[in-house]
């Protein structure tokens, strides 16, 4: 018997299978999707069995493999396929895919070795009276009252002396038990929400086809109540004994509506994001492979939750650039759900206010089915005002202006709570020389750096390179340097400035002050409990949080994404106004939004303040067509990147002479320095493909791959449908 291997040799940037003798011992044991160490040359590797051989003969003599390093496999007969047509789609090396689908304590090469966490509990023995001989036995004995077990660290607070005793005396017996990392201490409520009738003609539509493959588009305004739809939907499909993935775009979603889905579903539900420890990663993992759990909520790699009897997927917020992976291997989150639900014929629900043009056509076009819930709960959305800050900075209103100051002083005062969203983190954006046009910049990817003021440092936030804040030009010495653009850490500055006489409790969101496990929550939980009146918060607080008692939100910046050079810069703009502005009114108080701006015509931020999708879709579909992006074209990106620019125009010129040479109908664009050129003193140039059908660019895409797999001078990266470019 013979087992193939899929093993990485690192050194030689080679993936591929080897064959190894399976040794008498193991034969019964081994099995496909586990994981095993094998010898290859001088060294020890481990590698995924992916095939089974009992009749295979070799002209050469091969290996034993040395040991089963898991005693049922990692990856089941679904993921190994899965992982086969990822690849292929991806262009990304087999191993690679795997290893992306498991946490980190189950990869092939993982130097980290997770145990299982254990608790140590007291089951109580028959005894007698006689032989309990203190008060603190007895008090311990007493915590038996209704209970089987206990656990010991509990009966040691009383006295570990007492314990030690009863044990001796065979009265207690000790029990180690698997205990997990993550624990909650939310008790489920019994609560009977009655849906209104768009949410129920929701969820009897999507009910009807609760045993076949279909994809569903759920368009809901914010605060429609498309959580109480997904909750209602997946009650019925557990009852059934089936499984369900929940995925959100952002982590700090997650602890918000973990709490909400434990509230309703109890302890069936496991947690798998980035933001947990590896050890919590493994748990939750396994919880999902014991069976203990129906319900996986987690980001984008949730998709790959381990279960084999999936009875429905739900992909809130669908339009989130977040699903789609931008390193090896490229996937998107909603393309595995849509194959995870072939597989399983069952529903597949993505959600969002604000849908991508693309989920959207294919709705209009009915290869999703469209659903629709037009209204809010509470039947009320808040008025939203366009604020030319042009104007406004004639009158000396440069931060905020005269109107935003005014709403937030009312409602300072009617003690109702305030949220600001500007999508840039850090105190000021550039320092510059108006006397020599100096600008302080990071020397490893040449843009400017980024001022944090609580660590008195200049910061790229792209290599993270740090350096501290100069005082004077190093060009020509004028020591006048002008702080330009702002932050949240700025903003948060001068809100307690203009507002320091109402002396409001100030909180903010950003990736600066969410580096702490936990901290998600604990902003949210926090805010949520009015123990804070104003959010400041870049995108991660415009989407999926709930705060009945907002009732103004101001975007402060509302037109920044539109100079990103990006096709879809509309779209995201459109979306991020749109989902900000949706946190506001949420309860039963009225709300407000104000969308500051010095670009406030653009039909992006217009059709955003009147709530008006289907305006932004149309006008968005006409400009789309006539420069050919997608949905009218699909979009592949070749990326080069090279430690010499020159090599990745000379290479990117040859790639380009090859595709006109192999391709007809297809638009070719560059080679072309990319939007951020250099990165960390690497060279980024990019190929742009316009095509209309996959089948003509397969075969030239692998050529392409495949020639420069072992080429050390450069790296060539193929992204098909990128969400940025």
């Amino acid at each position: 018997m013979v087992a193939h291997v899929l093993v990485e040799i690192q050194a030689r940037k080679m993936v591929k299978t080897f064959t190894y003798l399976v040794p008498h011992e193991l034969q019964d044991k081994i099995q496909i999707g586990i994981r095993v160490l094998v010898p290859f040359n001088n060294r020890k590797l481990e590698g995924f069995v992916l095939k089974i051989d009992t009749n295979f003969t070799s002209s050469y003599e091969l290996k034993n493999i040395i040991a089963l390093i898991d005693n049922h496999p990692v990856i089941n007969e679904e993921m190994l396929e899965l992982g086969k047509l990822l690849s292929k789609k991806t262009f990304t090396n087999l191993i690679s895919v795997y290893q992306t689908m498991l946490p980190k304590a189950l990869k092939a090469k993982s130097k980290t070795i997770i145990n299982k966490k254990y608790e140590t509990y007291l089951v109580l023995n028959s005894f007698d009276n006689n032989e309990i001989t203190s008060s603190k036995q007895k008090q311990i004995i007493d915590l038996f009252k209704d209970k089987k077990q206990i656990l010991k660290k509990e009966a040691n607070k009383i006295s570990s002396s007492a314990v030690k005793t009863l044990l001796n005396k065979n009265i207690l017996i000790e029990n180690k038990i698997e205990d997990y990392r993550l624990n909650d201490d939310i008790v489920k409520e019994e609560k009977k929400v009655v849906l209104n009738n768009d949410q129920q003609n929701v969820v009897n539509k999507v009910l009807k086809f609760k045993q076949k493959f279909a994809p569903f588009l759920l368009h809901g305004v914010t605060g429609s109540g498309k959580t109480e739809v997904y909750m209602h939907i997946i009650e019925k499909i557990i009852a059934e004994k089936k499984e369900v993935i929940v995925l959100v775009p952002e982590i700090s979603l997650t602890p918000q509506l973990v709490n909400t889905f434990r509230k309703r579903f109890g302890k069936t539900i496991a947690i798998l994001h980035s933001g947990l420890s590896d050890g919590e990663k493994y748990d939750e993992w396994r919880k999902i492979e014991k069976k203990e759990v129906m319900i996986a909520i987690g980001a984008r790699s949730a998709i790959f939750a381990p279960f084999t009897n999936l009875g429905l997927i739900i992909i809130d917020e669908e339009h989130s650039a977040t699903y789609k992976q931008e390193n090896n291997p490229r996937y998107n989150a909603i393309e595995v759900g849509m194959y995870r639900a072939k597989k399983y014929n069952c529903p597949i629900i993505l959600g969002s206010a604000t849908p991508s043009i693309e989920s959207y056509t294919k709705a209009k076009m009915n290869y999703y089915t469209l659903l629709e819930m037009p209204k809010r709960i509470n039947n009320t959305l808040p008025k939203i005002e366009l604020i030319d800050m042009k104007e406004s900075f004639k009158h000396g209103y440069t931060v905020l202006s005269k109107i935003a100051i005014d709403k937030i002083n009312d409602r300072l005062e009617k003690k109702e709570q305030i949220m600001l969203l500007l999508n840039r983190r850090g105190y000021t954006t550039t320092i510059s020389c108006p006397n020599c046009g100096y600008v302080h910049k990071c020397p490893n990817c040449d843009i400017p750096l980024t001022y944090h003021k609580t660590y008195h440092k200049m910061t790229c936030h792209y290599c993270n390179y740090q350096t501290y804040k100069i005082n004077s030009c190093p060009k020509c010495h004028n020591q006048k340097l002008l702080d330009l653009g702002m932050g949240t850490e700025k903003l948060e500055e001068k809100i307690n400035d203009i507002f320091k006489s109402k002396m409001p409790k100030i909180i903010r969101m950003d990736i600066d002050t969410t580096r702490r496990k936990g901290s998600h929550a604990k902003i949210i939980e926090d805010f949520k409990n009015h123990k804070y009146d104003i959010l400041i918060g870049t995108q991660m607080i415009s989407k999926g949080l709930d705060f009945p008692n907002v009732t103004l939100v101001i975007v402060v910046n509302g037109d920044a994404s539109l100079n990103i050079p990006d096709f879809r810069s509309a779209e995201r703009t459109f979306s991020l106004l749109n989902q900000v502005a949706g946190r506001s009114g949420r309860g039963k108080l009225s709300g407000e939004v104000i969308i500051q701006g010095y670009n406030i015509d653009h039909y992006s931020m217009v059709y955003a303040s009147k709530n008006d999708y289907l305006g932004f879709y149309k006008e968005e579909m006409a400009i789309r067509k006539v420069l050919k992006y997608p949905p009218f074209y699909n979009l592949c990106l070749i990326k080069l990147r090279s430690n010499i620019a020159n090599t990745c125009l000379v290479e990117g010129n040859k790639i380009v002479k090859y595709l006109k040479n192999q391709l007809t109908n297809e638009i070719i664009l560059g080679p072309s320095a990319c939007s951020l050129p250099k990165i960390n003193n690497v060279y980024y140039f990019q190929i742009i493909i316009k095509y209309k059908k996959i089948n003509n660019l397969i075969k030239p895409l692998e050529f392409i791959n495949k020639q420069y797999l072992m080429n050390n001078k450069i790296i060539v990266e193929i992204d098909l449908n990128p969400n940025k470019i």
